[in-house]
Parts: structure tokens; sequence; C-alpha cells
């Protein structure tokens, strides 16, 4: 039997997944490894221990079932998006840590480029992105500008740079690769989303040269074949690569437009397909290439929004006020009130994210009386967790002009049902929750598996995606227009 092999690289870790034809998960592995904070604001990886933590799952996964090499068919990677690393292209040595998606060090520069509304304007309408130093552009510039020499190595053409999935390209095909996907280079904040290429004029506002950069590869084909490594044996083709968020609409078999999904973390990360069309957010989205498929001509690309505080909320519930021992608790607490009995709490507790934008405001509780108890507040909380996702929902929908089909819900929260519910009943949309909540990594091996034949299309793709349970609509509109309503004033009692 054969087998498709997942690498899903995190912030905090690396799981690998192998997945037999059905989708199911047959074996898996994850390992931890150290977060670097030189200073307040600044995060790094050791890259060594990235790459360590690869090849160890890589062994736990295969052993712990007996699997041989030879048995898996394809490797698909997913990763931290941002991350970047640069290294020696002749000993494969990195020249620094990775720099991560969440390190700031780049703030002073990037304000510098906020100054400048041409320079602004040019990297949004090439990039789909906003200037901020959570893309890979400032951090290369920074690596470049900090390790003596390195500008000068770089330019002749001795360095090579990558996001998480091209250093794990490199090391799989024993150096003989360097690229990336679609999906990752259009995070770099260098690469023109409308062609796909790599940007000159970008390049230059950032100071990068191109002798550094990887191949843009499509993000379903074969990328290259394992080499002589510590991971795996020889032969065993690399096939599909895609971003964390990307990868989890892919898995989620978003593949229509108008279809989305919402992973409930820490956060909420919201993307949306949205076809062939790149459309250009008014309501402080971010446009995003999804994925391109191999033999395909166009790229599809994705609206994409985050709410700061979601699950993050219930931990506060839990952690900040004791009202609850763990955080599955809540959900019982909830669902022992009908209503939040016109308790609002709005979980600004790091600013308010898109659509509002709001850095400054802080997070409100509102409408306390005598009779409000702890499931009052808890129930409040569910419902905020839905009525941001609803504010972010409706914003992508006017940006598309497409009325929401889906949404396919993954992450940890998913697994409360009222919350479901709740969203469901606000959003008056079907929501859909599949069986393997770890879409990111089952969407890396299923654009695999498609690159090498091992599922022959997104139809049959879409068979393997099973269901877990859905949720529908229940309330009536007067009650959800009302429940609006008092949301927005809340929101505003919120604002800075």
């Amino acid at each position: 039997m054969k087998y498709i092999l997942s690498i899903d690289q995190g912030t905090t870790g690396t799981t690998v997944s192998i997945y037999n034809k059905r989708g199911d998960v047959v074996a898996t592995a994850d390992e931890e490894f150290k977060q670097i904070y030189p200073q307040p604001g600044w995060v790094e990886h050791d890259p060594g221990q990235i790459w360590k933590s690869v090849t160890s799952t890589i062994g736990q996964a295969l052993g712990s079932q007996h699997i041989a090499s030879q048995d898996i068919a394809a490797i698909g990677i997913t990763n931290q998006r941002e991350t970047v690393i640069l290294w020696d292209r002749k000993t494969g040595e990195p020249v620094y840590n990775a720099i991560v998606w969440q390190c700031r060090r780049t703030s002073d520069f990037c304000e510098k480029l906020k100054k400048n509304k041409k320079t602004v304007s040019t990297i949004r309408n090439k990039t789909g992105l906003v200037v901020d130093p959570y893309f890979s552009a400032s951090k290369i510039r920074w690596i470049l500008n900090h390790v003596p020499g390195l500008k000068k190595r770089a330019q002749n053409g001795e360095i090579a740079m990558g996001t998480i999935d091209t250093f794990l390209i490199w090391k799989l095909t024993g150096g003989e690769v360097h690229a990336t996907d679609v999906s990752n280079a259009s995070r770099t904040q260098l690469m023109n989303i409308k062609t796909g290429s790599w940007d000159k004029e970008l390049l230059k506002i950032f100071e990068i040269p191109e002798a550094i950069l990887p191949t843009i590869y499509p993000s379903s084909g074969l990328f290259g074949v394992t080499r002589s490594n510590d991971a795996i044996a020889s032969g065993i083709p690399v096939a599909g690569v895609a971003g964390d968020q990307q990868a989890a609409l892919f898995g989620q078999a978003c593949f229509e437009p108008g279809e989305a999904k919402c992973t409930y973390g820490t956060g909420s990360f919201i993307l949306m397909n949205t076809g062939s069309k790149m459309m250009m957010s008014k309501s402080g989205m971010l446009t995003t290439v999804a994925w391109k498929l191999s033999g395909q001509k166009s790229l599809t690309y994705a609206l994409e929004g985050s709410v700061f505080v979601c699950g993050a909320a219930v931990q506060w519930l839990r952690d900040g006020m004791g009202f609850i021992k763990s955080s599955h608790e809540i959900e019982e607490l909830a669902s022992s009130v009908a209503t939040a009995d016109g308790v609002e709490f709005v979980p600004a507790l790091t600013g308010l994210g898109a659509p509002y934008w709001d850095p400054y405001a802080r997070g409100t509780i509102t409408g306390l009386t005598r009779g409000t108890t702890r499931a009052h507040i808890a129930r409040a909380t569910l419902e905020a967790m839905a009525l941001q996702n609803c504010d972010l929902l409706f914003a992508m929908e006017k940006d598309a002009k497409k009325r929401l089909k889906v949404l396919k819900v993954d992450g940890g929260a998913s697994a409360n049902n009222l919350l479901m519910q709740i969203q469901s009943d606000y959003l008056k949309t079907l929501i859909e929750r599949p069986r393997n909540v770890e879409t990111t990594s089952i969407g890396a091996a299923f654009l695999a598996g498609l690159g090498v034949g091992f599922w022959k299309s997104m139809n049959e793709i879409r068979e393997v995606w099973t269901l877990d349970r859905d949720f529908t609509p229940k309330i009536k509109e007067s009650d959800r227009t009302e429940r609006f309503k008092s949301w927005k004033r809340a929101i505003s009692r919120t604002k800075s």
C-alpha cells in the first residue's frame, strides 16, 4: 500500500502525518523546538533545530507503523508563513537564525516606508499586502544588512534565501532544488501576485538581490525528489507545498469561489476563495494567492482576514478570571443559560483587528446587572467569538460581491457545538465541521497526492473530505437583527 507523508512545520513545532488514500491518518508524530527571544519584540528559531524536528518526526511516524520509505508515494509540505532563512549555497549552513513571522525588529524601517504613499500604494497593488514587519521582505533586508559581508556574497550568488518550505525542500533534495510555491512566495512581499513572478520594483524597494531568490513553482506538482539526507530514503517526490492557511483552505476542499474556511485558534483565520479573480479589499482584508495547480494557467486567489482574540478569550476567562478550570468547560457553562441576558463582551484584549483596525481599543464587558452570572459572561464570550467572525465574513462578502455558500471550520474551538450553532445562527449560513480537523496537514497531503496522481482530481479529494457534523441557522431574522444592533453598540463603546 502507498501513502502520502505530510510535513506540517509550524511556529512552535513540527508534526508529520502519514495518510492513506481514504484520507485517514495512519501514523503521526510531533516535536516542539525552542523559541528564541534575543530582545523584546524579536523572535527567532534555530534552523538546525527545525530540520532536526523534521527528521525526527519523519522517523517516528514511519517507525510507529513500520512503514518503509519506499511506501511513500509523495511528500507534502506546509509551513509557518513569512518566517525566513538565508544560507550558504555551498555548505547549506544558515548565516543567521530564522527570523519568525511574529518578529517586530523591522518596525522602524516599515514606518519609514509608510511615509511614502506612492511606495505603500505600489506594494499594496502588487502584493495585496500592507506594509508591516509581519512579511518576509523587511526581515531579509535586515539579515543582509546586519551580517558582515553578506550583502556582497548575496550579490555574487553565494547565498540562498527561503521561507521554511524552501529550506525544507533544499534539505530534502540534498541541496539540488531551490524552490518555493506561489502561496508562500505571495507572503514574502516580493512577488507580484498578478504575474506570479518576482518583481524588480519590489526588490529595489527592499534592497534585495534577485540572485538569492528561489524558483516559484505551482503548489501541486513535482518540485524534486529526495536525495541523501537524514530524514528519508532517496527518490521520493516532493509534490505539494503551501503556506499553512492556504493549505487549510485546500484541506477543507474549498475549491469554488465563495467557499471559505475559519480556523478557530488563539485568534481566528478566515480565508475565502475568490477563484481566478484577484480582489483588492476595501474593508482591510489581505489579498493573497491561495494556490496554483500544475497545468493551470491562472492563479487561484483568496481574501484573508484575522481576528486577534478568539480562543484566547476563553483562556482569559480560565487563567485571568478563574471562571473555569479548563477551556472545554465553557460549553457546558454557557449552555446553562438561554441567552447572555444583555451582557456584551468585546474581547479587544490586544486591540481590534479587521474590519475595524483600532490597535488602541481595549476589551469591554457591558450590560451587567445584579442578575448576571458566570454563565451569562461565558455565553457572551462564545457569542463574541462568533460575532467577530461575522464582521469579518460580511466584509469579505461585500468585497467579493458574493454570498457565502458554506463556512467550513477547524481548529480547537470548532469542537464546541454551542459555538458552532451560534456561528451558524448569526452568519445565517451552513457550518460544516470535518472529521479530520487537522486541515493544514491534510491540505499539504492533498496537494502532494494530486501532484503524483495518488488522487486523480479535485472531485476525488472532495469525496475524501468527510463531514463530522453540520449546523444550520435556527433563530428568527428579527432576533438576529436585534443581536447585531446590540453588538454594534458594544463595538462603538470599545473603540478608542
